[in-house]
Formats: structure tokens, sequence, C-alpha cells
């Protein structure tokens, strides 16, 4: 039989004893650690937390602010913020989506492709959150909508603001436009440290004034705080930081004047400049042709874009400030004006003008363009009738040096600080120029072309603008502006003219001699404008300029008929009027148009009676001193 043991009460007792210590301890411990823990979470992080629940729970949003608007000098609006509507759908207030769509393409007439879009589009967007259909209603649109809009739940129309021209390409190499944000301009504005104020912005000014002044017209974004449910859904606004609007900006520019200058160059590749003498404002500047700004706005289509990137006539080139041409005979005045203060020439100097500009030692004949000359001529004649030997004579004894100083300070080959990003300086030649970028020395042959516009020398209309301006005001010198100033509430807050350090003369008649000689080519018995300009109710000055655009071998005859539309001469002039007390100067370059008292000076007279159209004040006389006379009698 077996033996049952007897159990061990007291050892079992302290075995239970222990392993309840043990277990209490255990416990106790990881009570310790669950109470720290809280205490870490509730106490140590509270406010850690409590702000991620907030972020969880409130979110900011950003507001854009309203762009500034852009006027001319007399107030016509030139860029306005114009509504646009769009037909939005939010999916989880629709029954039946597909039929709904079906009803609104044939009452709204929406293509394939608008419908196509819309069903990509709602793949990436929460039901609650509307989707556009329609991205620019038509008001035909518009109307027919609003009359049916109860017979569709869940579709109702948006209105937000876009950029719109009004005048459209009248002011297009002007003011430029705006475009969608694009990666390249986020980088720029995550550099320059703005990226937080274009948070809401969709658009930012990609060329001219819009470009230019973008700090100015874009304002500063503004904030909404909202609080938001756990699928992102907008409960509540709880509080709301309005954005400041950009500011109104007023340009120098008339439109009417600019409207004119579109006119004058309808079906011409060319362009205009007319300045404010006094003041350096820029009141006409136009390039022809051009292009719709409106059609960057929404996003121009590849077809367009190409349309316009492949055209021969290049109308994205803004012709005014980009275009670089030879200005031929439109600089002899600048020259003379060099020749003078030298010492190389005199007023009552002369030289016989035979046709042909030959030197010693030399075998090359530079030509006149009238073959037989013009026989004694002075520096008033040698601007009057243009005479080419006078200038070949005057280049080639003051030298390249002097010419390419002295021009470099009238502003060729270097910019004129315009209010434009799209600018060129073109050229002012020199020896080191053409040592660098031909790997050439200089020659003689080179000075003798450079003293009638040609060879190396290239100039914007702007630049000649720029240097007629200086010239007429006898060496003080304005940075040329598009923006007067802005607008506020108490009127435009203009900004005053900015100088460029003057041009200093020995002698202030050599400007005289200048400007009595420009007035000649208009009033004098042989101006080579005196035809554009006849019967003008204004007295006026200027230069003619005819321009080579390819060369020709010493004893080639020159045939317009065998010469390709292309290969022509550009027309050039310079003006200013009236002819004392000069209020504005201006430039014309009509490409492959011939000679510039034909093309080019008629361009500048019709802008001209535009400007003086109303002006009972001005004196009609031959020449300054009749005028000067008159002003004393009266």
């Amino acid at each position: 039989m077996k033996r049952v043991a007897i159990k061990d009460h007291t050892a079992e007792a302290n075995l239970f004893a222990r392993r309840s210590v043990i277990a209490l301890a255990i416990v106790s411990v990881m009570m310790m650690m669950l109470i720290s823990n809280l205490y870490y979470l509730q106490v140590k992080r509270h406010e850690d937390y409590q702000t991620r629940s907030n972020g969880n729970r409130i979110k900011v949003l950003p507001v854009a602010p309203n762009r500034g608007l852009i006027y001319d000098r007399n107030g016509v609006l030139l860029a306005e913020n114009k509504p646009v509507f769009s037909l939005q759908i939010t999916l989880e207030e629709v029954d039946e989506l597909d039929a709904t769509v079906a009803e609104l393409a044939e009452l709204l007439d929406i293509s394939q492709e608008q419908i196509d879009d819309f069903y990509r589009d709602i793949k990436r967007q929460r039901r609650f959150k509307p989707v556009a259909i329609i991205n620019r209603l038509n008001p035909i649109q518009v109307a027919i909508f609003s009359a049916n809009q109860h017979r569709f739940d869940g579709v109702r129309i948006d209105a937000r603001l876009t950029r719109h021209y009004p005048y459209g390409e009248a002011l297009t190499h002007v003011l430029g436009y705006v475009a969608r944000i694009n990666k390249k301009d986020l980088q720029k504005l995550s550099v320059d440290g703005l990226e937080a104020n274009y948070a809401a912005t969709h658009d930012m000014g990609k060329q001219g004034v819009e470009k230019y002044h973008e700090s100015t017209l874009h304002g500063t974004v503004g904030y909404q705080e909202v609080e938001v449910n756990s699928q992102g859904r907008i409960i509540r606004t709880l509080d709301f930081q309005p954005p400041v609007p950009g500011q109104d900006i007023v340009l120098n520019l008339d439109i009417n004047m600019q409207l004119e200058a579109q006119k004058a160059l309808e079906g011409k590749r060319a362009s205009v400049v007319v300045i404010d003498t006094n003041t350096g404002g820029i009141l006409t500047l136009y390039s022809n042709p051009s292009y719709d700004p409106n059609l960057f706005v929404h996003g121009i289509s590849s077809k367009n874009y190409r349309e316009l990137l492949q055209s021969p006539d290049r109308p994205l080139i803004n012709r005014a400030t980009q275009g670089q041409y030879p200005p031929a005979s439109t600089v002899k005045p600048f020259l003379a004006v060099l020749g003078l203060e030298e010492g190389v020439i005199t007023p009552e100097s002369r030289v016989f003008d035979n046709g042909k500009y030959k030197l010693k030692n030399v075998n090359h004949v530079w030509r006149e363009m009238t073959p037989w000359g013009h026989g004694w001529t002075d520096v008033k004649k040698a601007i009057e009738v243009s005479c080419n030997f006078f200038f070949y004579d005057l280049a080639y004894r003051t030298g390249i040096d002097r010419i390419s100083d002295s021009m470099s300070e009238f502003g060729f080959g270097d910019y004129t600080g315009i209010d434009l990003y799209e600018e060129s300086d073109g050229i002012m030649p020199s020896r080191g120029w053409k040592r660098a970028y031909k790997n050439q020395p200089w020659y003689i042959g080179d000075t003798i072309l450079i003293g009638i516009g040609q060879s190396y020398w290239t100039a914007t209309p702007l630049q000649l603008a720029h240097a007629l301006s200086t010239l007429v005001n006898k060496g003080t010198r304005y940075i040329p502006q598009i923006r007067q100033g802005n607008m506020t509430a108490e009127g435009i807050m203009q900004e005053p003219p900015k100088e460029l350090r003057p041009i200093v003369v020995k002698n202030e008649q050599n400007w005289d001699v200048v400007l009595e000689s420009m007035h000649a080519v208009i009033h004098g018995e042989q101006g080579t404008a005196r035809r554009a300009f006849k019967d003008a109710h204004y007295n006026a000055a200027g230069k003619t300029g005819t321009a080579q655009v390819v060369g020709y071998a010493q004893d080639e005859e020159f045939d317009a008929d065998k010469v390709t539309d292309r290969n022509r001469d550009n027309a050039m002039y310079i003006g200013f009027a009236p002819s004392k007390n000069p209020e504005i100067a201006i430039a014309v370059a009509v490409e492959n148009a011939g000679g510039g008292s034909s093309a080019a000076a008629p361009v500048a007279r019709q802008l001209m009676d535009y400007y003086f159209k109303d002006r009972k004040d001005l004196v009609k006389t031959d020449t300054p001193e009749q005028e000067e006379q008159e002003e004393q009698l009266n």
C-alpha cells in the first residue's frame, strides 16, 4: 500500500508569500512605470501634444492678395483684375454624376475634352471638395446655367479674379503679362525668401512692367485660421487676417499715343520710342508685330506658342529695347558735337565732297549716297543733307578711341537703366572690343564706317531716343522710366526724375550748332526730312538714317529690284520738337523699308502731329532765330 506524504503547510505558505512579494514588486514597478509615463505625457509634454492636437484640428490657410492695377498717365486702366467664372461640381452633393454631367454638357455645350479632364481631376480630390468642369464660362453660359441652376444639386458657379489686358497687343512689350508660377519661379522665390508670400498666389509677372515691378504689384499674403474635422472638411473659421492688396501704379505712357504708334506701324516690322525730354518719362514704346498677352494669362496652347516662337517676324522680341540696328546717319549729330569739342572741326570748317572719299596709299574708295557729291560742305550742311563724305573725314581725323569714349558717354553700348528687364546693350565698338570678340586688330576702314553709324556699331531705338534726349538737354541725362509713380488715396505719389552723370562740354555753343543743323534737316532747302514734315504746325528737328543690312563689293552697283525683302536697308529716324525748348524726343526704326526720310520720318511726323494736335501756343517759323524774335515781339 502506497503511503501518502504529509504536506508541509509551513513551507507552502512561505513559498506563496515569496511569490506574492515578487509578483507585487513586479506589479508595483510596472505601475510606477505607467504612472511615470502618464506624468511625462500629461504634464511634461502637455504643450507639445496640445499643439499637435490643434494641428490636426486647426489649419492656417493662406489667402492671396489682389494684384495692383496699372494706369496710364491720364488715368486710363491698362491692366485690370477681371472676374472669371468657373462651373464646379461637389461630388457628395450629386446623386447621379454621369447623368448630371451629360445634362450639363448638352445644356452648356461642354466638349468631350473638358469632360475627360473633369473625370481625371475628380480622382485626385475628396468628395466634399468642388471640382471645375468648365474653367472659364462665357457670359452666355453663365446666363443659361443661372436660369437652370435649380435643376442641378451640387453644381454652382465660382468666381475669381484674373489679370486682363484690355488693350491687348498695343501694350504687350511694355506691360508684359502674368502667367502661372512654375518650378523655376518657385526656386527663385525660395532663394529670395519670398516663398511664404506667394503661398496662395497662382500667377506672377513674367515680362515687362508686370515682372519688373512685381514686388509692388503683388501685395502681401493674408491668412485664414479654420477648424477642420478628421476628413479635412472646414467646420468653421476661427480667425481671418486679410491680405494687403498690391499697390496700383501709374505709368508715363499715353495709351492714345501708343495706339497711334500701333496704327502708324501697322504691317511693318518696326518700333518707336517717345521720351519726355524734361523727365526721361517714356510716353510711347511700341514694337511691331506684337501678340495678345491675354493668351499667356490662362495658359497658352502649345500650338499658339509654337507659332509665335517660329514666326520669322519674331513678335516675341521687343524691338524698341532689344532690336540692335546699325544706327546709320542718326549718329552724325553726336559725332559732330565730338568733332567740335575736340577741335577737329569748327562751325566754319569745310570739305569738298566729290562723291568718293579716298585716303593716301589706300586703294579702297568710300562712296557717297549722291554719286556726284555735295560740293563744299560744312557741319551744318553735312547734317542737313546727310553728307557721308564729311563724316568719313571727321571719323578718320578724330580716331576710334575718342569716338568710342565720347559715344559711350551718350549711352551707346550700355543699358539705359529703363525699368524693363528685356533690354539689350548694343555695341559701341573699340579696339579692345574687336580684339576680344573678333580676335582681329582695328583697321582704318572700320573707323571710317563708324563715321556713318555702320561697321560694328549697333544701337536700340531706346538708346537712340535716350542719346537724343541728352543732346537736346545739352548734356543733362535722365534715366528712361516707364513707371511714373504709385496711385494713392491722395493722388499719384510721383517718382522724381533719375539723373545720370551729365556730359560736360568745353563750349556750350557746340550744342547749339548741332541742334540748329538738325532743325535744317526739316526746314532747310535740302533737308532730308523736309517732305515728311511739310506743313507741320510746329517746329521740329531731326536726323534721318538709312542702315545697310548687307554689305556690297567695292565696284558692285546697288539694284533695289534684286535685293530680297529681308536684305533691304533699315529706315531710321530721330527727332525732337519743338525746336526751341523741346518737349519730346523720338526714335523710329523700320526694318527693310528703305530710306529713313521716306519710311521712318513719316512715322515720327504722325506721332508728333498727335502730340501737338491741340496746341495753339506753338509758333511756326523757319529757323530758331526767327522763333526767338517772334517770342520777343510777343
